[in-house]
Formats: C-alpha cells, sequence, structure tokens
C-alpha cells in the first residue's frame, strides 16, 4: 500500500478518534474527565495537522497523485 492511502487511512482515524474524545467530554458532568477528554483531542487534532500536512507533502511527491 502507497505511503499516501496509509497515511489517508491514518488521518481518518486521527479524526474519529478527535471526534469521539470531543463526545465523551461532551457526555460527562465530571469536570476532570471533561479536560481531560478536551485536551485528549486536542492532542490527537495536533497529530491530524501534522498527518495532513505530511499527506499534502506526499500527493505532491508520489508519481501516482500527480495529475
Amino acid at each position: 500500500m502507497p505511503t499516501g492511502n496509509k497515511l489517508e487511512q491514518a488521518l481518518a482515524g486521527a479524526k474519529g478518534l478527535s471526534a469521539q474524545l470531543k463526545t465523551f467530554g461532551l457526555d460527562t458532568d465530571n469536570q476532570d474527565a471533561k479536560q481531560m477528554f478536551n485536551q485528549l483531542a486536542t492532542n490527537v487534532d495536533n497529530v491530524a495537522q501534522a498527518l495532513q500536512g505530511r499527506l499534502d507533502f506526499v500527493k505532491q511527491e508520489e508519481p501516482q497523485y500527480r495529475g
């Protein structure tokens, strides 16, 4: 599997995880848990941004992504 496809899968997974963590934060009344879930979601969002940047670069470099 080409690197671009792996990055796309990882990015989708990170976005899904972030959404789940945000939902957990909304679903709890415990402020400590809410804060923890929101911080984890922020961390995963940062990972997703890094993956997106790498994917953008790979799309420019790998022949199968060139138009």
